[in-house]
């Protein structure tokens, strides 16, 4: 039976002529599985296994409705009827499983650049989304008549394709938010000025939507704040709902944030998990109060079922959407409805696999859940593998992320697993991570696994570091090494001292640290590692300086967490130092040097330095095993491979545990080619 607090959440709702069987949904996100902008195989399934997993509803990405905002082939849009089975497709395998699913319609305006379609963004006015970006064309009347048409047309092939619904979106700093804010819109013109005047393409996109819908209910997306100087804000959208409400049917107002901007404005659309629980409820809970008639769709870091569902009990939203713990866990609310609630995997909020692959163009994936995007590979690789009786005796060393996910697939594939782990308790690095201030729920990850292991009948063995002879010794036939990596760390002769980033995060623990004078930390990997060190080390009160050899600070963390995350550093004083590298220049003092980044520094006063250097792998027993003449077969994974990040660990395991090297067989080419 589900949680009594999960009454109303599971509960049905009609969202106009649309009966939903419970009140969670699945906004629109992108996911990169488009191929020429229409949807393929994959996103089916993908769409699909969630339907499975019990949602009540699906919002599907934003469908562009017209070439000049494609961007990329492999986003989704609907530019002719040939695109019309491709949606059928999706709607069809989403309706077997009893979840209903709308189509959001969508211009990207200024953010759909050239770069792989050579077409000019258009927008309102030629104010580009961000410094470097292009600069957008700015629309004639006819420009504007070609998109309205545009809109129209795609919504009566999502009619046609058999969706349940639409959804026009005017959030996110697309299109039409672009013409309704005053922070993009400098047209004088009919298009421009009054908030009429900027409201006016939004009214033809609805009338022309609605034109051509028929009995499926329209609603509208749209970002409560922008965040921006001169640009919308809450009281602002408020009055915009209003108007458009009192003139149009809308079935439903879906309250997001943020405009798509080259500033902290982008980060909090995809909030990770420095902004904390549900940082943005209070938008919905706005339009709630104003509208109290009117269904209200609530988004954003609602992690859990149960944060959720708060946000119903409430009264501040009648639908939530859980975009990433879906990715992470698609049958969550098959889990709750089925009272099995304590077997979800849960969310990092750490947009590494998800938003962090779509800015650099790669199809989603997950941390958490290495099958997202190879689904029907998966479902179809699981059933071949050998099972109870079929299995071999396997032994994993190392307890981190790598080993649990592969003693979790191998138990799984139906082998008998031993897990042994050198520390007193698993998680690995994940749990050095975790004790980051700031970074605590880095460590669901391993939790999770932890739970899952045991409960799947593995035996773990803790606080013991296994030799090669009692590897030898113990008839396994597959031994799995997910021994992981060790810190670097490069003394500096004559100068401060120096800290590896264990050491760090050991000091960090002690809630009563408070670290005195002036600290460097080397960054040479731009990751987590290094700058959630220096944000707690500076939030503690020390003059943090961060250096890196590398044009960009911080380069490898998602453009959507770097946004916030400079801004918290500018906010502490945080000094960041790109194209430099350290020298000792005496005990309390260093040099920071770099042939492109003009004159060398001296920093005075400095009590420590913190190397985040690159690490080193910790493979010595693999080494060894390898060395000799025969003896088990070894799969090598995770950071004992090549040292990576958990997002490359948690996949790697998965792959080994559940293929034990066979990747010749049909099952696992299927899956290696699907990613």
């Amino acid at each position: 039976m589900p949680d009594e607090s999960l009454r109303t959440l599971l509960s049905p709702f009609d969202l106009g002529t649309v009966h939903l069987r419970n009140r969670v949904f699945v906004p629109g996100h992108t996911t990169n599985f488009g191929l020429d902008n229409i949807p393929t195989p994959r996103l089916v399934a993908y769409h699909e296994e969630r339907a499975r997993g019990g949602v009540g509803l699906i919002v599907t990405e934003a469908i562009r409705v017209h070439p000049t905002s494609a961007g990329r082939s492999i986003s989704l849009g609907s530019f002719d009827d040939s695109s019309i089975p491709a949606y059928a497709a999706v709607a069809r395998a989403v309706h077997t499983h009893g979840t209903r699913i709308f189509a959001q319609v969508m211009h990207a305006g200024r953010q759909a650049n050239g770069d792989a379609t050579r077409t000019a963004a258009w927008s309102s006015s030629p104010v580009p989304w961000a410094a470097g970006a292009h600069v957008p064309h700015a629309m004639g009347r006819r420009d504007i008549a070609v998109v309205v048409e545009a809109f129209a047309a795609a919504a009566r092939r999502m009619r046609q394709a058999d969706f349940d619904g639409l959804e026009v979106h005017a959030g996110h700093g697309h299109l039409l938010q672009q013409f309704l804010s005053p922070h993009t819109n400098t047209r004088d013109d009919g298009y421009g000025g009054s908030l009429d005047n900027r409201m006016r393409l939004t009214r033809e996109v609805l009338t022309a939507v609605l034109s051509t819908a028929g009995e499926l209910p329209v609603g509208l997306r749209v970002s409560a704040d922008e965040f921006l100087p001169g640009g919308l804000d809450p009281t602002a959208v408020v009055e915009i709902v209003g108007k458009l409400r009192a003139e149009f049917p809308l079935a439903y107002v879906h309250v997001s944030h943020s405009a798509y901007h080259g500033s902290y404005s982008l980060a909090t659309q995809i909030a990770d998990m420095s902004f904390g629980h549900a940082p943005f409820r209070h938008h919905a809970a706005l339009f709630k109060r104003e509208f109290p008639d009117l269904p209200v769709l609530a988004v954003c870091r609602l992690d859990s079922l149960p944060e959720a569902a708060e946000l119903l009990t409430a009264g501040e939203a009648d639908l939530v959407g859980l975009a990433r713990p879906h990715i992470a866990d698609p049958h969550l609310v098959r889990k709750a409805v089925e009272g099995r609630q304590h077997e979800t995997r849960a969310c990092l909020a750490c947009n590494q696999g998800c938003i962090g692959r779509l800015e650099t163009s790669l199809p989603i994936s997950c941390v958490v859940n290495p099958e997202v995007g190879a689904e029907r590979e998966w479902s179809a690789a699981w059933p071949e593998l050998p099972g109870p009786d079929g299995g071999r005796r396997v032994l994993v060393v190392g307890g981190g992320p790598a080993g649990l996910e592969a003693a979790l697939a191998a138990r799984r594939a139906g082998h008998e697993v031993t897990l042994v782990e050198a520390r007193a308790q698993l998680g690995g690095q994940v749990e050095v991570a975790a004790r980051v201030p700031g970074r605590q729920r880095f460590g669901l990850l391993t939790r999770d696994l932890a739970r899952d292991v045991r409960a799947a009948g593995v035996q773990v063995r803790l606080g013991h570091r296994i030799s090669v002879e009692e590897v030898l010794a113990g008839d396994h036939q597959d031994v799995i090494l997910a021994t992981g990596s060790r810190p670097a760390r490069r003394p500096l002769p004559d100068g401060p001292p120096v800290l590896d980033l264990w050491q760090a995060v050991d000091q960090l623990a002690d809630a009563d640290f408070r670290p005195d004078g002036t600290v460097v930390v080397r960054d040479d990997d731009g990751t987590w590692a290094a700058a959630s060190v220096a944000e707690s080390l500076a939030r503690r009160g020390a003059r943090v300086h961060l250096v890196s050899p590398t044009a960009g600070v911080c380069a490898r963390i998602t453009t959507y967490s770097r946004l916030a995350l400079l801004k918290r550093f500018a906010d502490l004083g945080v000094v960041a130092h790109p194209l430099r590298t350290v020298r000792a220049a005496g005990p309390a003092a260093v040099t920071l040097t770099g042939p492109l980044a003009g004159a060398d520094v001296r920093l005075d006063g400095v009590t420590v330095v913190v190397d985040a250097g690159s690490a080193h792998a910790d493979d010595a027993l693999y080494r060894q095993l390898d060395a000799l003449p025969d003896g088990p077969r070894i799969h090598l994974v995770g950071d004992a491979n090549a040292p990576r990040t958990a997002f490359e660990a948690v996949y790697e395991g998965r792959l080994a545990g559940a293929f034990l090297g066979s990747y010749r067989t049909v099952s696992a080419q299927r899956v290696l080619h699907a990613h």
